[in-house]
């Protein structure tokens, strides 16, 4: 696929994207849920081994196809990497009709304001420059919103807006994530701050080009259709954010236009100890019901 092609897929393809990107933080419990105890690795180079095969597991399993997965965002070693035939990971997924995201972020600071925002990325240049290399068509990075502090979720989103023209500006189409807390005792409001926030700030995507958008389920059905509908944005995806996958995918579905971009609710079920059989059936069983969600509005 060309980059029209895969701007094609994510516009219009029926499906969803899968989130294969924990970063070094979130891997051991990514690991752990895999059943792959940390005393089964030692350091971080075995670690992200560990977390590779997984990923790659996922990746090859015939039930993982651009039939209902449209994207994936990878973590910069899985981009890196290569499958046992020697194969780059985005070109794989390219070639099974699954598009490849990147993500960039490097963590975020503490809170203040009621939000976590990003690090700075001094190297984003150079990840952009790497990513369109190997076939990478847009990036993912994500900051948190703890609280209904209204400056504190425009400063939020001012930042992934700031970064999200610089990606564009190197040619990847950016996804931004500001994700609200679903353990935020404001959270409704919060969302509709974000709502806002958004609608301002979409008006500095220049002419003709567009972001994406991944946002925690709203609390109230349909709150996000704006951003859905909106010129400037290519396609809305939605976090799992902690729900289990029944209850994200019932969620999901109340939402019109929405389409899922789950990390832990796909993978909640997979365990390394499965056979090649047990593994794709439960894989192809969290691929089906994530996709219903995701096309059901």
């Amino acid at each position: 696929m060309d980059f029209e092609q895969m701007k094609a897929k994510i516009a219009q393809g029926k499906g969803f994207i899968a989130a294969l990107d924990q970063s070094g933080g979130s891997t051991p419990k990514a690991l752990a849920g895999y059943g792959v105890g940390e005393d089964e690795y030692s350091g971080e180079d075995e670690m992200f081994a560990r977390i590779h095969e997984m990923r790659c597991r996922i990746v090859e399993s015939p039930a993982f196809t651009g039939d209902k997965v449209v994207g994936a965002i990878l973590f910069e070693k899985t981009m890196e990497g290569c499958n046992e035939e020697g194969m780059p990971i985005p070109e794989r997924l390219a070639g099974k009709g699954i598009v490849p995201f990147l993500k960039v972020d490097k963590g975020m600071h503490d809170e203040a304001n009621g939000v976590q925002l990003m690090k700075d990325m001094p190297q984003l240049a150079d990840q952009c420059a790497r990513a369109k290399e190997l076939g990478v068509f847009g990036t993912k990075m994500r900051s948190v919103v703890h609280e209904a502090n209204q400056q504190g979720i425009a400063d939020a989103v001012r930042q992934q807006m700031d970064f999200g023209l610089q990606i564009l500006g190197h040619g990847l189409v950016p996804i931004l994530e500001p994700e609200v807390s679903l353990k935020s005792a404001t959270r409704g409001e919060a969302e509709a701050h974000l709502l806002a926030s958004f609608q301002e700030q979409l008006e500095r995507v220049p002419e003709g080009q567009q972001v994406m958008l991944k946002l925690t389920i709203p609390t109230e059905p349909n709150l996000y259709l704006p951003l859905v509908e909106h010129p400037r944005v290519l396609r809305v995806v939605a976090l799992s954010g902690g729900y289990e996958r029944d209850e994200a995918c019932r969620e999901l579905a109340k939402n019109t236009g929405m389409i899922a971009s789950f990390s832990r609710a796909l993978l909640e079920e997979l365990r390394a100890h499965m056979d090649d059989e047990k593994f794709n059936n439960a894989l192809e069983t969290a691929i089906d019901e994530i996709y219903s969600a995701s096309v059901a509005g």
